[in-house]
């Protein structure tokens, strides 16, 4: 039962009771207006049998008006024409029949229009000769006034008619820009998840062979040495506990059903080691770089990987959003603390040298994905002096 309300509350969408509470509100004022001054006419009659009717009938049939509105939406047409003739002789039924012209015009219901308007003006100028005034107005008069009462609550109805349609108008392109915006995030994964997915099976490829080329030198080979066997057998349980950690890193990912079962190999993957010569390709770029390396030991492949990837996507957003500025890349780590790796460029001094590159918005959403496919973290965002941090951490055995 509540989930209409939350739908509500998350599309900026008014309760029902919300929006129609200031409408009674309204036509409670218009009726009561209209019937107070028909009361105080009536007050200066006392012989005349109409006090009674405007005392006690008046508002009874404007009561039954009120209730009738509730369903102008469902029966637009009948309700509208009896709540019209109610007008007719009851001026407490002013207010709702206003608000069903107003209605009929907001909802551009003009064939109903085209009965109700004329039937409204008619009803004013009848009210008028049944009131309890002595004194009535010319019936051009009356009928000139009533036409421009009416005019005017349906050029009112249509505004909020237009009002209302343009509101629905922009919350449905807000729904539908929020809509496209998570597919594009969950396409962004995909596509990581399924680069990943290719990378892993070069290293997996690598680390197989070996174990295949060791284990065929214990089967084959006669002649080796106790110690040759014993390296042979312990590099072949490394490399089999490494593909098996590789392996766990992105258990469950699909490859990319478009790529062929038999596609030959990709290249094998740049790692830790790399990230010289990248800081060096983007140097001789033309992008002011600095690189400091603190690594106290081998960084494993799939550790090296990522952070080559993430160090490598932070130079392109530098490159994208910042061209010029200074760029210091800080790789730093051991086994005992895992690895960080930090990319800061300084805030922008003057006007851009060159525009800049389209963006997409989603490199920083793959990296975060693939750092929490590694068990690390990232985070970016403007530090003090005004200029952009990235900053991962990788455990080391990734």
């Amino acid at each position: 039962m509540a989930a209409p309300d939350v739908d509500r509350v998350r599309t900026g969408e008014r309760p029902r009771w919300t929006a129609s509470a200031w409408r009674y509100g309204l036509a409670l004022a218009i009726s009561g207006v209209i019937w107070g001054g028909v009361l105080i006419g009536a007050a200066d009659r006392p012989t005349d049998g109409a006090l009674l009717w405007f005392l006690y009938g008046d508002p009874v049939l404007g009561l039954v008006g009120f209730l009738l509105v509730r369903w102008r939406h469902r029966y637009p047409g009948p309700v509208a024409t009896v709540v019209t003739l109610f007008a007719c002789t009851s001026a407490a039924s002013a207010g709702p029949a206003a608000w069903v012209l107003g209605s009929l015009a907001s909802h551009r219901r003009w064939r109903l229009l085209a009965v109700v308007g004329p039937l409204s003006v008619v009803s004013g100028v009848v009210q008028e000769r049944v009131g309890v005034t002595e004194d009535a107005l010319p019936l051009w008069i009356s009928l000139a006034f009533g036409a421009l009462v009416t005019g005017i609550l349906v050029a009112t109805g249509y505004a909020m008619g237009s009002q209302r349609e343009l509101v629905d108008s922009y919350r449905e392109r807000a729904l539908t820009a929020e809509r496209e915006q998570r597919a594009r995030v969950a396409q962004a994964q995909a596509a990581e998840r399924t680069r990943i997915a290719r990378e892993m099976h070069d290293v997996l490829a690598h680390r197989i062979s070996l174990v295949a080329m060791h284990a065929g030198a214990l089967g084959y080979r006669t002649d080796l040495t106790a110690q040759e066997q014993a390296s042979a057998a312990k590099s072949i349980e490394e490399n089999a506990h490494r593909a098996l950690s590789d392996l766990r890193a992105v258990l469950g990912v699909l490859r990319d059903p478009l790529q062929p079962a038999d596609a030959a190999p990709e290249r094998p993957q740049p790692g830790l080691d790399d990230v010289a010569a990248l800081v060096a390709e983007e140097a001789a770029g033309g992008m002011r770089v600095r690189l400091s390396t603190r690594v106290a030991d081998d960084v494993p492949t799939a550790t090296g990987r990522t952070a080559y990837r993430i160090v490598q996507e932070a130079l392109t957003n530098v490159r994208k959003h910042a061209p010029g500025t200074a760029v210091t890349v800080d790789v730093a780590g051991d086994p005992d603390e895992g690895l960080v790796i930090g990319v800061r460029n300084a805030a922008s001094v003057g006007p851009r040298s060159a525009p800049a590159l389209p963006a997409s918005g989603l490199g920083l959403i793959g990296l975060a994905e693939r750092a929490a496919l590694a068990g690390g973290r990232i985070s970016h965002g403007t530090d003090a002096t005004g200029g952009y941090a990235v900053r991962a951490w990788i455990p080391w055995d990734s």
